[in-house]
Order: structure tokens, then C-alpha cells, then sequence
């Protein structure tokens, strides 16, 4: 990621009706290791990293970084949202020169079926509909994943193209977030 621009961070925690979208703290570090480690969680993202490995690898205060939310609920981490600048090496672009805001999430399998991603991921949207008005922002997953070809359709995404990476069919997507 190259920086979201000219954003201030961390901002506010973003309050949603059942959520809190907040900077990471180290009291989240053991989720973040159990979103990593996770078979479920990174079924469609290459597959869960050794415990062991991510042990000893993750900080202290994991994830705090311009634009990583930690996703709270009832003041327990239970994912992520980031917003991060879509790499310029990788398919899946809007424009030649690339560096497009994308959208992307984790939640803990204990989380999933809740509506907890779509109301994170709209409140992410939101605030950068704020903080950079107008800016599209992308979105990429396997076309396999029902679960966030879903969230897609929820969250406004229309389909700009397929390509194939990873040795599965990607299915790339854009919106244009209102304030």
C-alpha cells in the first residue's frame, strides 16, 4: 500500500449500530493471529499460515496501519476492514496507471452469518466517501467465494471484469461510495 492520501489516521472509532470500527490495540493481537491461522477465514486467500510462525511473527500491536479498522463487538475484536491501495503488479485495475482504493475484510468464522461484514464494510465505505469524496474504490475475490460475491452485490458493487489469478477466476468490482 502507498497510503490512503491525504487522510488523517487514525480517525474517530466509527460507531455503527452494533459495532465499533477502531485502530488496532495489542489486546487484539491473539485475533489477529486465530483470523490468520484460520483454515475457514483463509480458504479463499492461499490457505491458513502456521500458528507457530504467526507467534512469533506478529507484533505486539498487530495491524496499526493506515487503513486497518479492527472490527469490535461487544469490545472484542471479531475481524477487519482495511482500505488499502490496490497494488499496480496485479490484474484488475480501473486505470492504466492504477493505485485504486480496495476494500477488503476478515471476520472470525464465529462472526460470519451476522450481517457484521456488510455493516462494517458499509461504515469503511462511508468514511471514505467523507474523507475522499468521490474516489471509487475496488473490490477483488474468487469467484467461488459465494460468501463475498454476496457482499459485493450488497454493499452497490457492479462488475468491471474476470481474471485469472492464483489458479482460481477473480471477480473484480467497483463503487463509487456516497457521503
Amino acid at each position: 500500500m502507498t497510503g490512503l492520501g491525504p487522510v488523517d489516521w487514525p480517525p474517530d472509532p466509527i460507531r455503527t449500530e452494533r459495532l465499533v470500527l477502531r485502530e488496532a490495540e495489542a489486546r487484539d493481537r491473539a485475533a489477529f493471529i486465530e483470523l490468520f491461522a484460520s483454515p475457514e477465514v483463509r480458504a479463499y486467500l492461499g490457505g491458513p499460515r502456521p500458528r507457530e510462525e504467526l507467534e512469533s511473527a506478529v507484533p505486539e500491536v498487530p495491524g496499526r496501519r493506515p487503513g486497518l479498522f479492527v472490527i469490535e463487538l461487544d469490545g472484542a475484536m471479531i475481524g477487519t476492514v482495511t482500505l488499502d491501495r490496490r497494488d499496480a503488479e496485479r490484474p484488475g485495475h480501473l486505470h492504466p496507471e492504477a493505485g485504486e482504493a480496495e476494500l477488503g475484510y476478515l471476520l472470525l468464522p464465529e462472526a460470519w452469518g451476522c450481517g457484521y461484514a456488510t455493516e462494517a464494510c458499509a461504515a469503511a465505505l462511508a468514511w471514505f466517501a467523507g474523507a475522499l469524496p468521490g474516489e471509487p474504490v475496488v473490490l477483488c475475490t474468487q469467484t467461488a467465494n459465494d460468501r463475498s460475491m454476496r457482499l459485493a452485490a450488497k454493499l452497490g458493487f457492479t462488475e468491471v471484469r474476470r481474471f485469472e489469478e492464483w489458479g482460481a477466476e477473480q471477480w473484480f468490482g467497483v463503487v463509487t461510495p456516497s457521503r
